[in-house]
């Protein structure tokens, strides 16, 4: 009895051994995952455009003749720095200087004519006057006298209409002063040549009402510029003109700049289906920092909500489903799934306001391929 006893208790041993080593040899490797412990810090809610923002120029101007013809005279290329009010290209207007001229001659001879008439009717009106003296003397019949006055009102008249031709010549001049002003494009504000579509010779047109077309002359000013971005419209209640705002740049990645809200358009547009954007609009806090950028440079623009010093926090990636993570045991390196309530976050770092404790290290890497509940894992 007492050796089959002992048999069966080898033979219980045997296979439990051989049970151990199957299932150490088939078990599964623990999962690698990344961790990060709770801490106490700084959280910001923000709000940050749903596609690339754009450094504008407060003055942008897309310029083009007011009549179409052929370029002329074409004085500037691009990068040029111009002032306000040059010229910068003219249309074939050889016939409308002709006008112009002739006009301005008219006006000289209509002048001359009018001071020959105004002298004729004050010579004149001398005369009838010393006619109706020396009738008052019996030196002079009533005829006569009559004759002379109403000779000088007559001459009078014409010096008035002679004197309205002038107007009316000066008016034909400002006439043709203004078509010739129509074929020359003047800078309507001092800056920088961005860009010029045309040649001496070749043909120039406006746009069209509603038909974008590239423009003759590209002008925008390099002294103040802002960044125009699109929120997403769940996010424009939350704010407010005057909040802070961090400005990064494709072409300056090493950096971010101080911004603050300007403008929030009145308005929510649909460009994109099932993407509705409101508009924002950022200034540079340090307008030394202008002087780096050019318009056009992509950006991102994030609007500073709210600010928390000092509390409970974690990796926004850490959060899965909206409420949950899940927590590296390492008494026995089993994840386990913990549900939290959250305060405010942004894509850096989430508030935590119940469900974690200092010091406990949750799981950052929940996308891998099989990170859930329950299996073991390893920190790498």
């Amino acid at each position: 009895m007492n050796r089959k006893h002992g048999k069966l208790i080898l033979l219980i041993i045997v296979i439990t051994i051989i049970a151990l080593l199957i299932w150490q040899a088939t078990r599964p490797d623990p999962i690698k995952v990344t961790v990060v412990a709770v801490s106490s810090g700084k959280v910001e809610n923000t709000v940050t455009n749903t596609r690339a923002g754009t450094v504008r120029s407060c003055k942008h101007a897309r310029l083009a003749p007011a009549i179409a013809g052929q370029i002329s005279r074409l004085l500037v290329t691009e990068g040029d720095t111009v002032e306000a009010g040059a010229l910068l290209l003219e249309i074939w207007n050889e016939d409308i200087k002709a006008e112009l001229l002739l006009s301005e001659k008219e006006t000289q001879a209509t002048k001359s004519r009018a001071r020959e008439a105004c002298v004729t009717a004050e010579v004149a009106e001398k005369e009838a006057g010393r006619l109706k003296s020396l009738r008052k003397k019996k030196l002079a019949s009533d005829e006569t006298t009559d004759r002379a006055v109403g000779a000088a009102l007559a001459k009078r008249a014409a010096c008035r209409a002679a004197q309205a031709n002038i107007k009316v010549s000066e008016a034909k001049t400002a006439l043709a002063r203004a078509l010739l002003q129509r074929t020359q494009l003047h800078a309507p504000f001092a800056g920088i040549i961005a860009e010029v579509n045309g040649e001496i010779g070749e043909f120039a047109t406006p746009s069209p009402i509603g038909v974008p077309t590239l423009p003759t002359v590209d002008l925008f000013d390099p002294k103040c510029v802002y960044i125009a971005a699109p929120i997403d419209e769940v996010d424009a209640p939350g704010l407010k003109i005057g909040m802070q705002t961090r400005i990064s740049l494709d072409a300056f990645s090493k950096r971010t700049f101080a911004g603050s809200l300007r403008r929030i358009a009145p308005y929510v547009l649909d460009v994109e289906k099932q993407a509705r954007t409101v508009d924002i609009e950022v200034d540079f806090v340090d307008k030394a920092d202008i002087a780096q950028l050019l318009p056009g440079y992509s950006a991102d623009a994030e609007v500073i909500i709210e600010v928390k010093d000092k509390t409970l926090r974690i990796p926004t990636e850490a959060i899965k489903d909206e409420n949950t993570v899940l927590i590296y045991n390492s008494e026995d390196g089993l994840l386990q799934q913990r549900t939290i309530k959250k305060g405010i976050s942004n894509w850096v770092h989430t508030e935590i306001l119940s469900g974690l404790q200092d010091g406990e290290r949750v799981v950052t890497s929940i996308d891998r391929k099989g990170v859930e509940a329950g299996v073991e894992a390893i920190v790498e």
